[in-house]
């Protein structure tokens, strides 16, 4: 039976999605480079070049634009996760395949590293405490599907059981977090790449060997 096609929007509902990324994009630009308290909705709006107007047309205030792009690269974030911890091989090659690609997707998108950073070093924006919630309970949801790809390892005598899966994968993004933080500090110094060798190490430490 076929897939029936999804329907195209109209050429109006398309528009608006486009002027929408576009704002977005232009926040996440000027709020990694300056900090969300150095930038108004006026500021953005010229940048994007829009009306403020348009901007409000969006989005209530600036609060609710730094709610929707944390929002969107948080659930960007997580698909990254998702398809990496889903692709072909044992838990440990699934979990090797997560660390090429979380370094991939933030190494070609220093802003959006610039952003995940202030949310999860301790040096936020300090938008309302509602959204820090809200980016705890994302954040949550991926040391969780970190935690299953562990515990199935650990479950098929992959893994040691040294520590919980949880604890497990705070480890592994803890390791990810500082090479990251390494890199955007001295790119040439720190290459992302030398997370392999450290992870490989740790790796080889929890696995069981026949």
């Amino acid at each position: 039976m076929q897939q029936k096609k999804k329907k195209a929007l109209p050429r109006k509902d398309r528009q608006k999605q486009y002027h929408r990324k576009q704002i977005l994009n232009t926040a996440l630009d000027l709020f990694s480079k300056y900090g969300y308290h150095n930038i108004s909705m006026h500021k953005i709006a010229k940048e994007a070049e829009f009306s403020v107007g348009t901007l409000y047309n969006f989005f209530s205030d600036k609060e609710d634009l730094y709610r929707a792009l944390i929002t969107e690269l948080a659930l960007e974030f997580l698909d990254c996760m998702k398809k990496a911890l889903g692709s072909p091989g044992d838990e440990a090659e699934k979990l090797h395949t997560y660390i090429v690609a979380k370094g991939r997707l933030f190494t070609n998108n220093i802003p959006m590293l610039r952003i995940y950073f202030s949310e999860t070093r301790g040096s936020s924006f300090d938008a309302k405490a509602g959204l820090d919630k809200e980016l705890r309970a994302l954040y949550e949801k991926g040391l969780q599907q970190i935690s299953l790809v562990f515990k199935s390892g650990m479950d098929k005598g992959l893994f040691k059981k040294l520590l919980e899966p949880y604890y497990m994968a705070i480890v592994l993004e803890s390791i990810t977090n500082t090479f990251l933080f390494l890199w955007l500090e001295d790119p040439q110094r720190h290459p992302y790449e030398k997370v392999e060798d450290v992870t490989r190490l740790f790796f080889e430490n929890i696995r069981n060997h026949p």
